[in-house]
């Protein structure tokens, strides 16, 4: 795997759902995702969904009122075939030529990414090992 960073000028609008709740399921990336209460509500280049509250709090840091900037790298390789991805918020289909991206060097916390998006949102780390 490779390690990425987030290009400059790619802040998210997100906010909290902080409500006395027990969540909400939706349809989304071929696949059933979840969200419970203290997870984030994020719209990233119009594509909404949510994430984790524990991994949001870990790689995200707010730059603005309700606009965050992912502070941490990722590790990512391209899907050779395609396939399905557990996420901590449910699962997501892929398919070859997609990025499996993790936010642990190790393969934890991944989701899958279009090529396309990959590439708009992300740079390689130079000097990365």
């Amino acid at each position: 795997m490779q390690q990425y960073r987030k290009k400059k000028q790619t802040a998210i609008t997100a906010v909290q759902l902080d409500l006395d709740t027990e969540g909400f399921e939706y349809k989304k990336w071929g696949g059933v995702q979840r969200c419970k209460r203290g997870d984030w509500l994020v719209n990233n280049q119009g594509d909404v969904y949510t994430i984790d509250s524990e991994t949001f709090r870990t790689t995200y840091r707010q730059a603005s009122p309700g606009m965050y900037e992912k502070t941490t790298s990722v590790w990512a390789e391209q899907a050779k075939e395609k396939g399905v991805i557990q996420t901590k918020e449910g699962s997501t289909a892929y398919e070859a030529g997609d990025y499996l991206v993790y936010n642990d060097p190790t393969g934890k916390d991944g989701y899958a990414v279009k090529s396309t998006s990959f590439h708009s949102m992300y740079e390689p780390v130079k000097n990365a090992a």
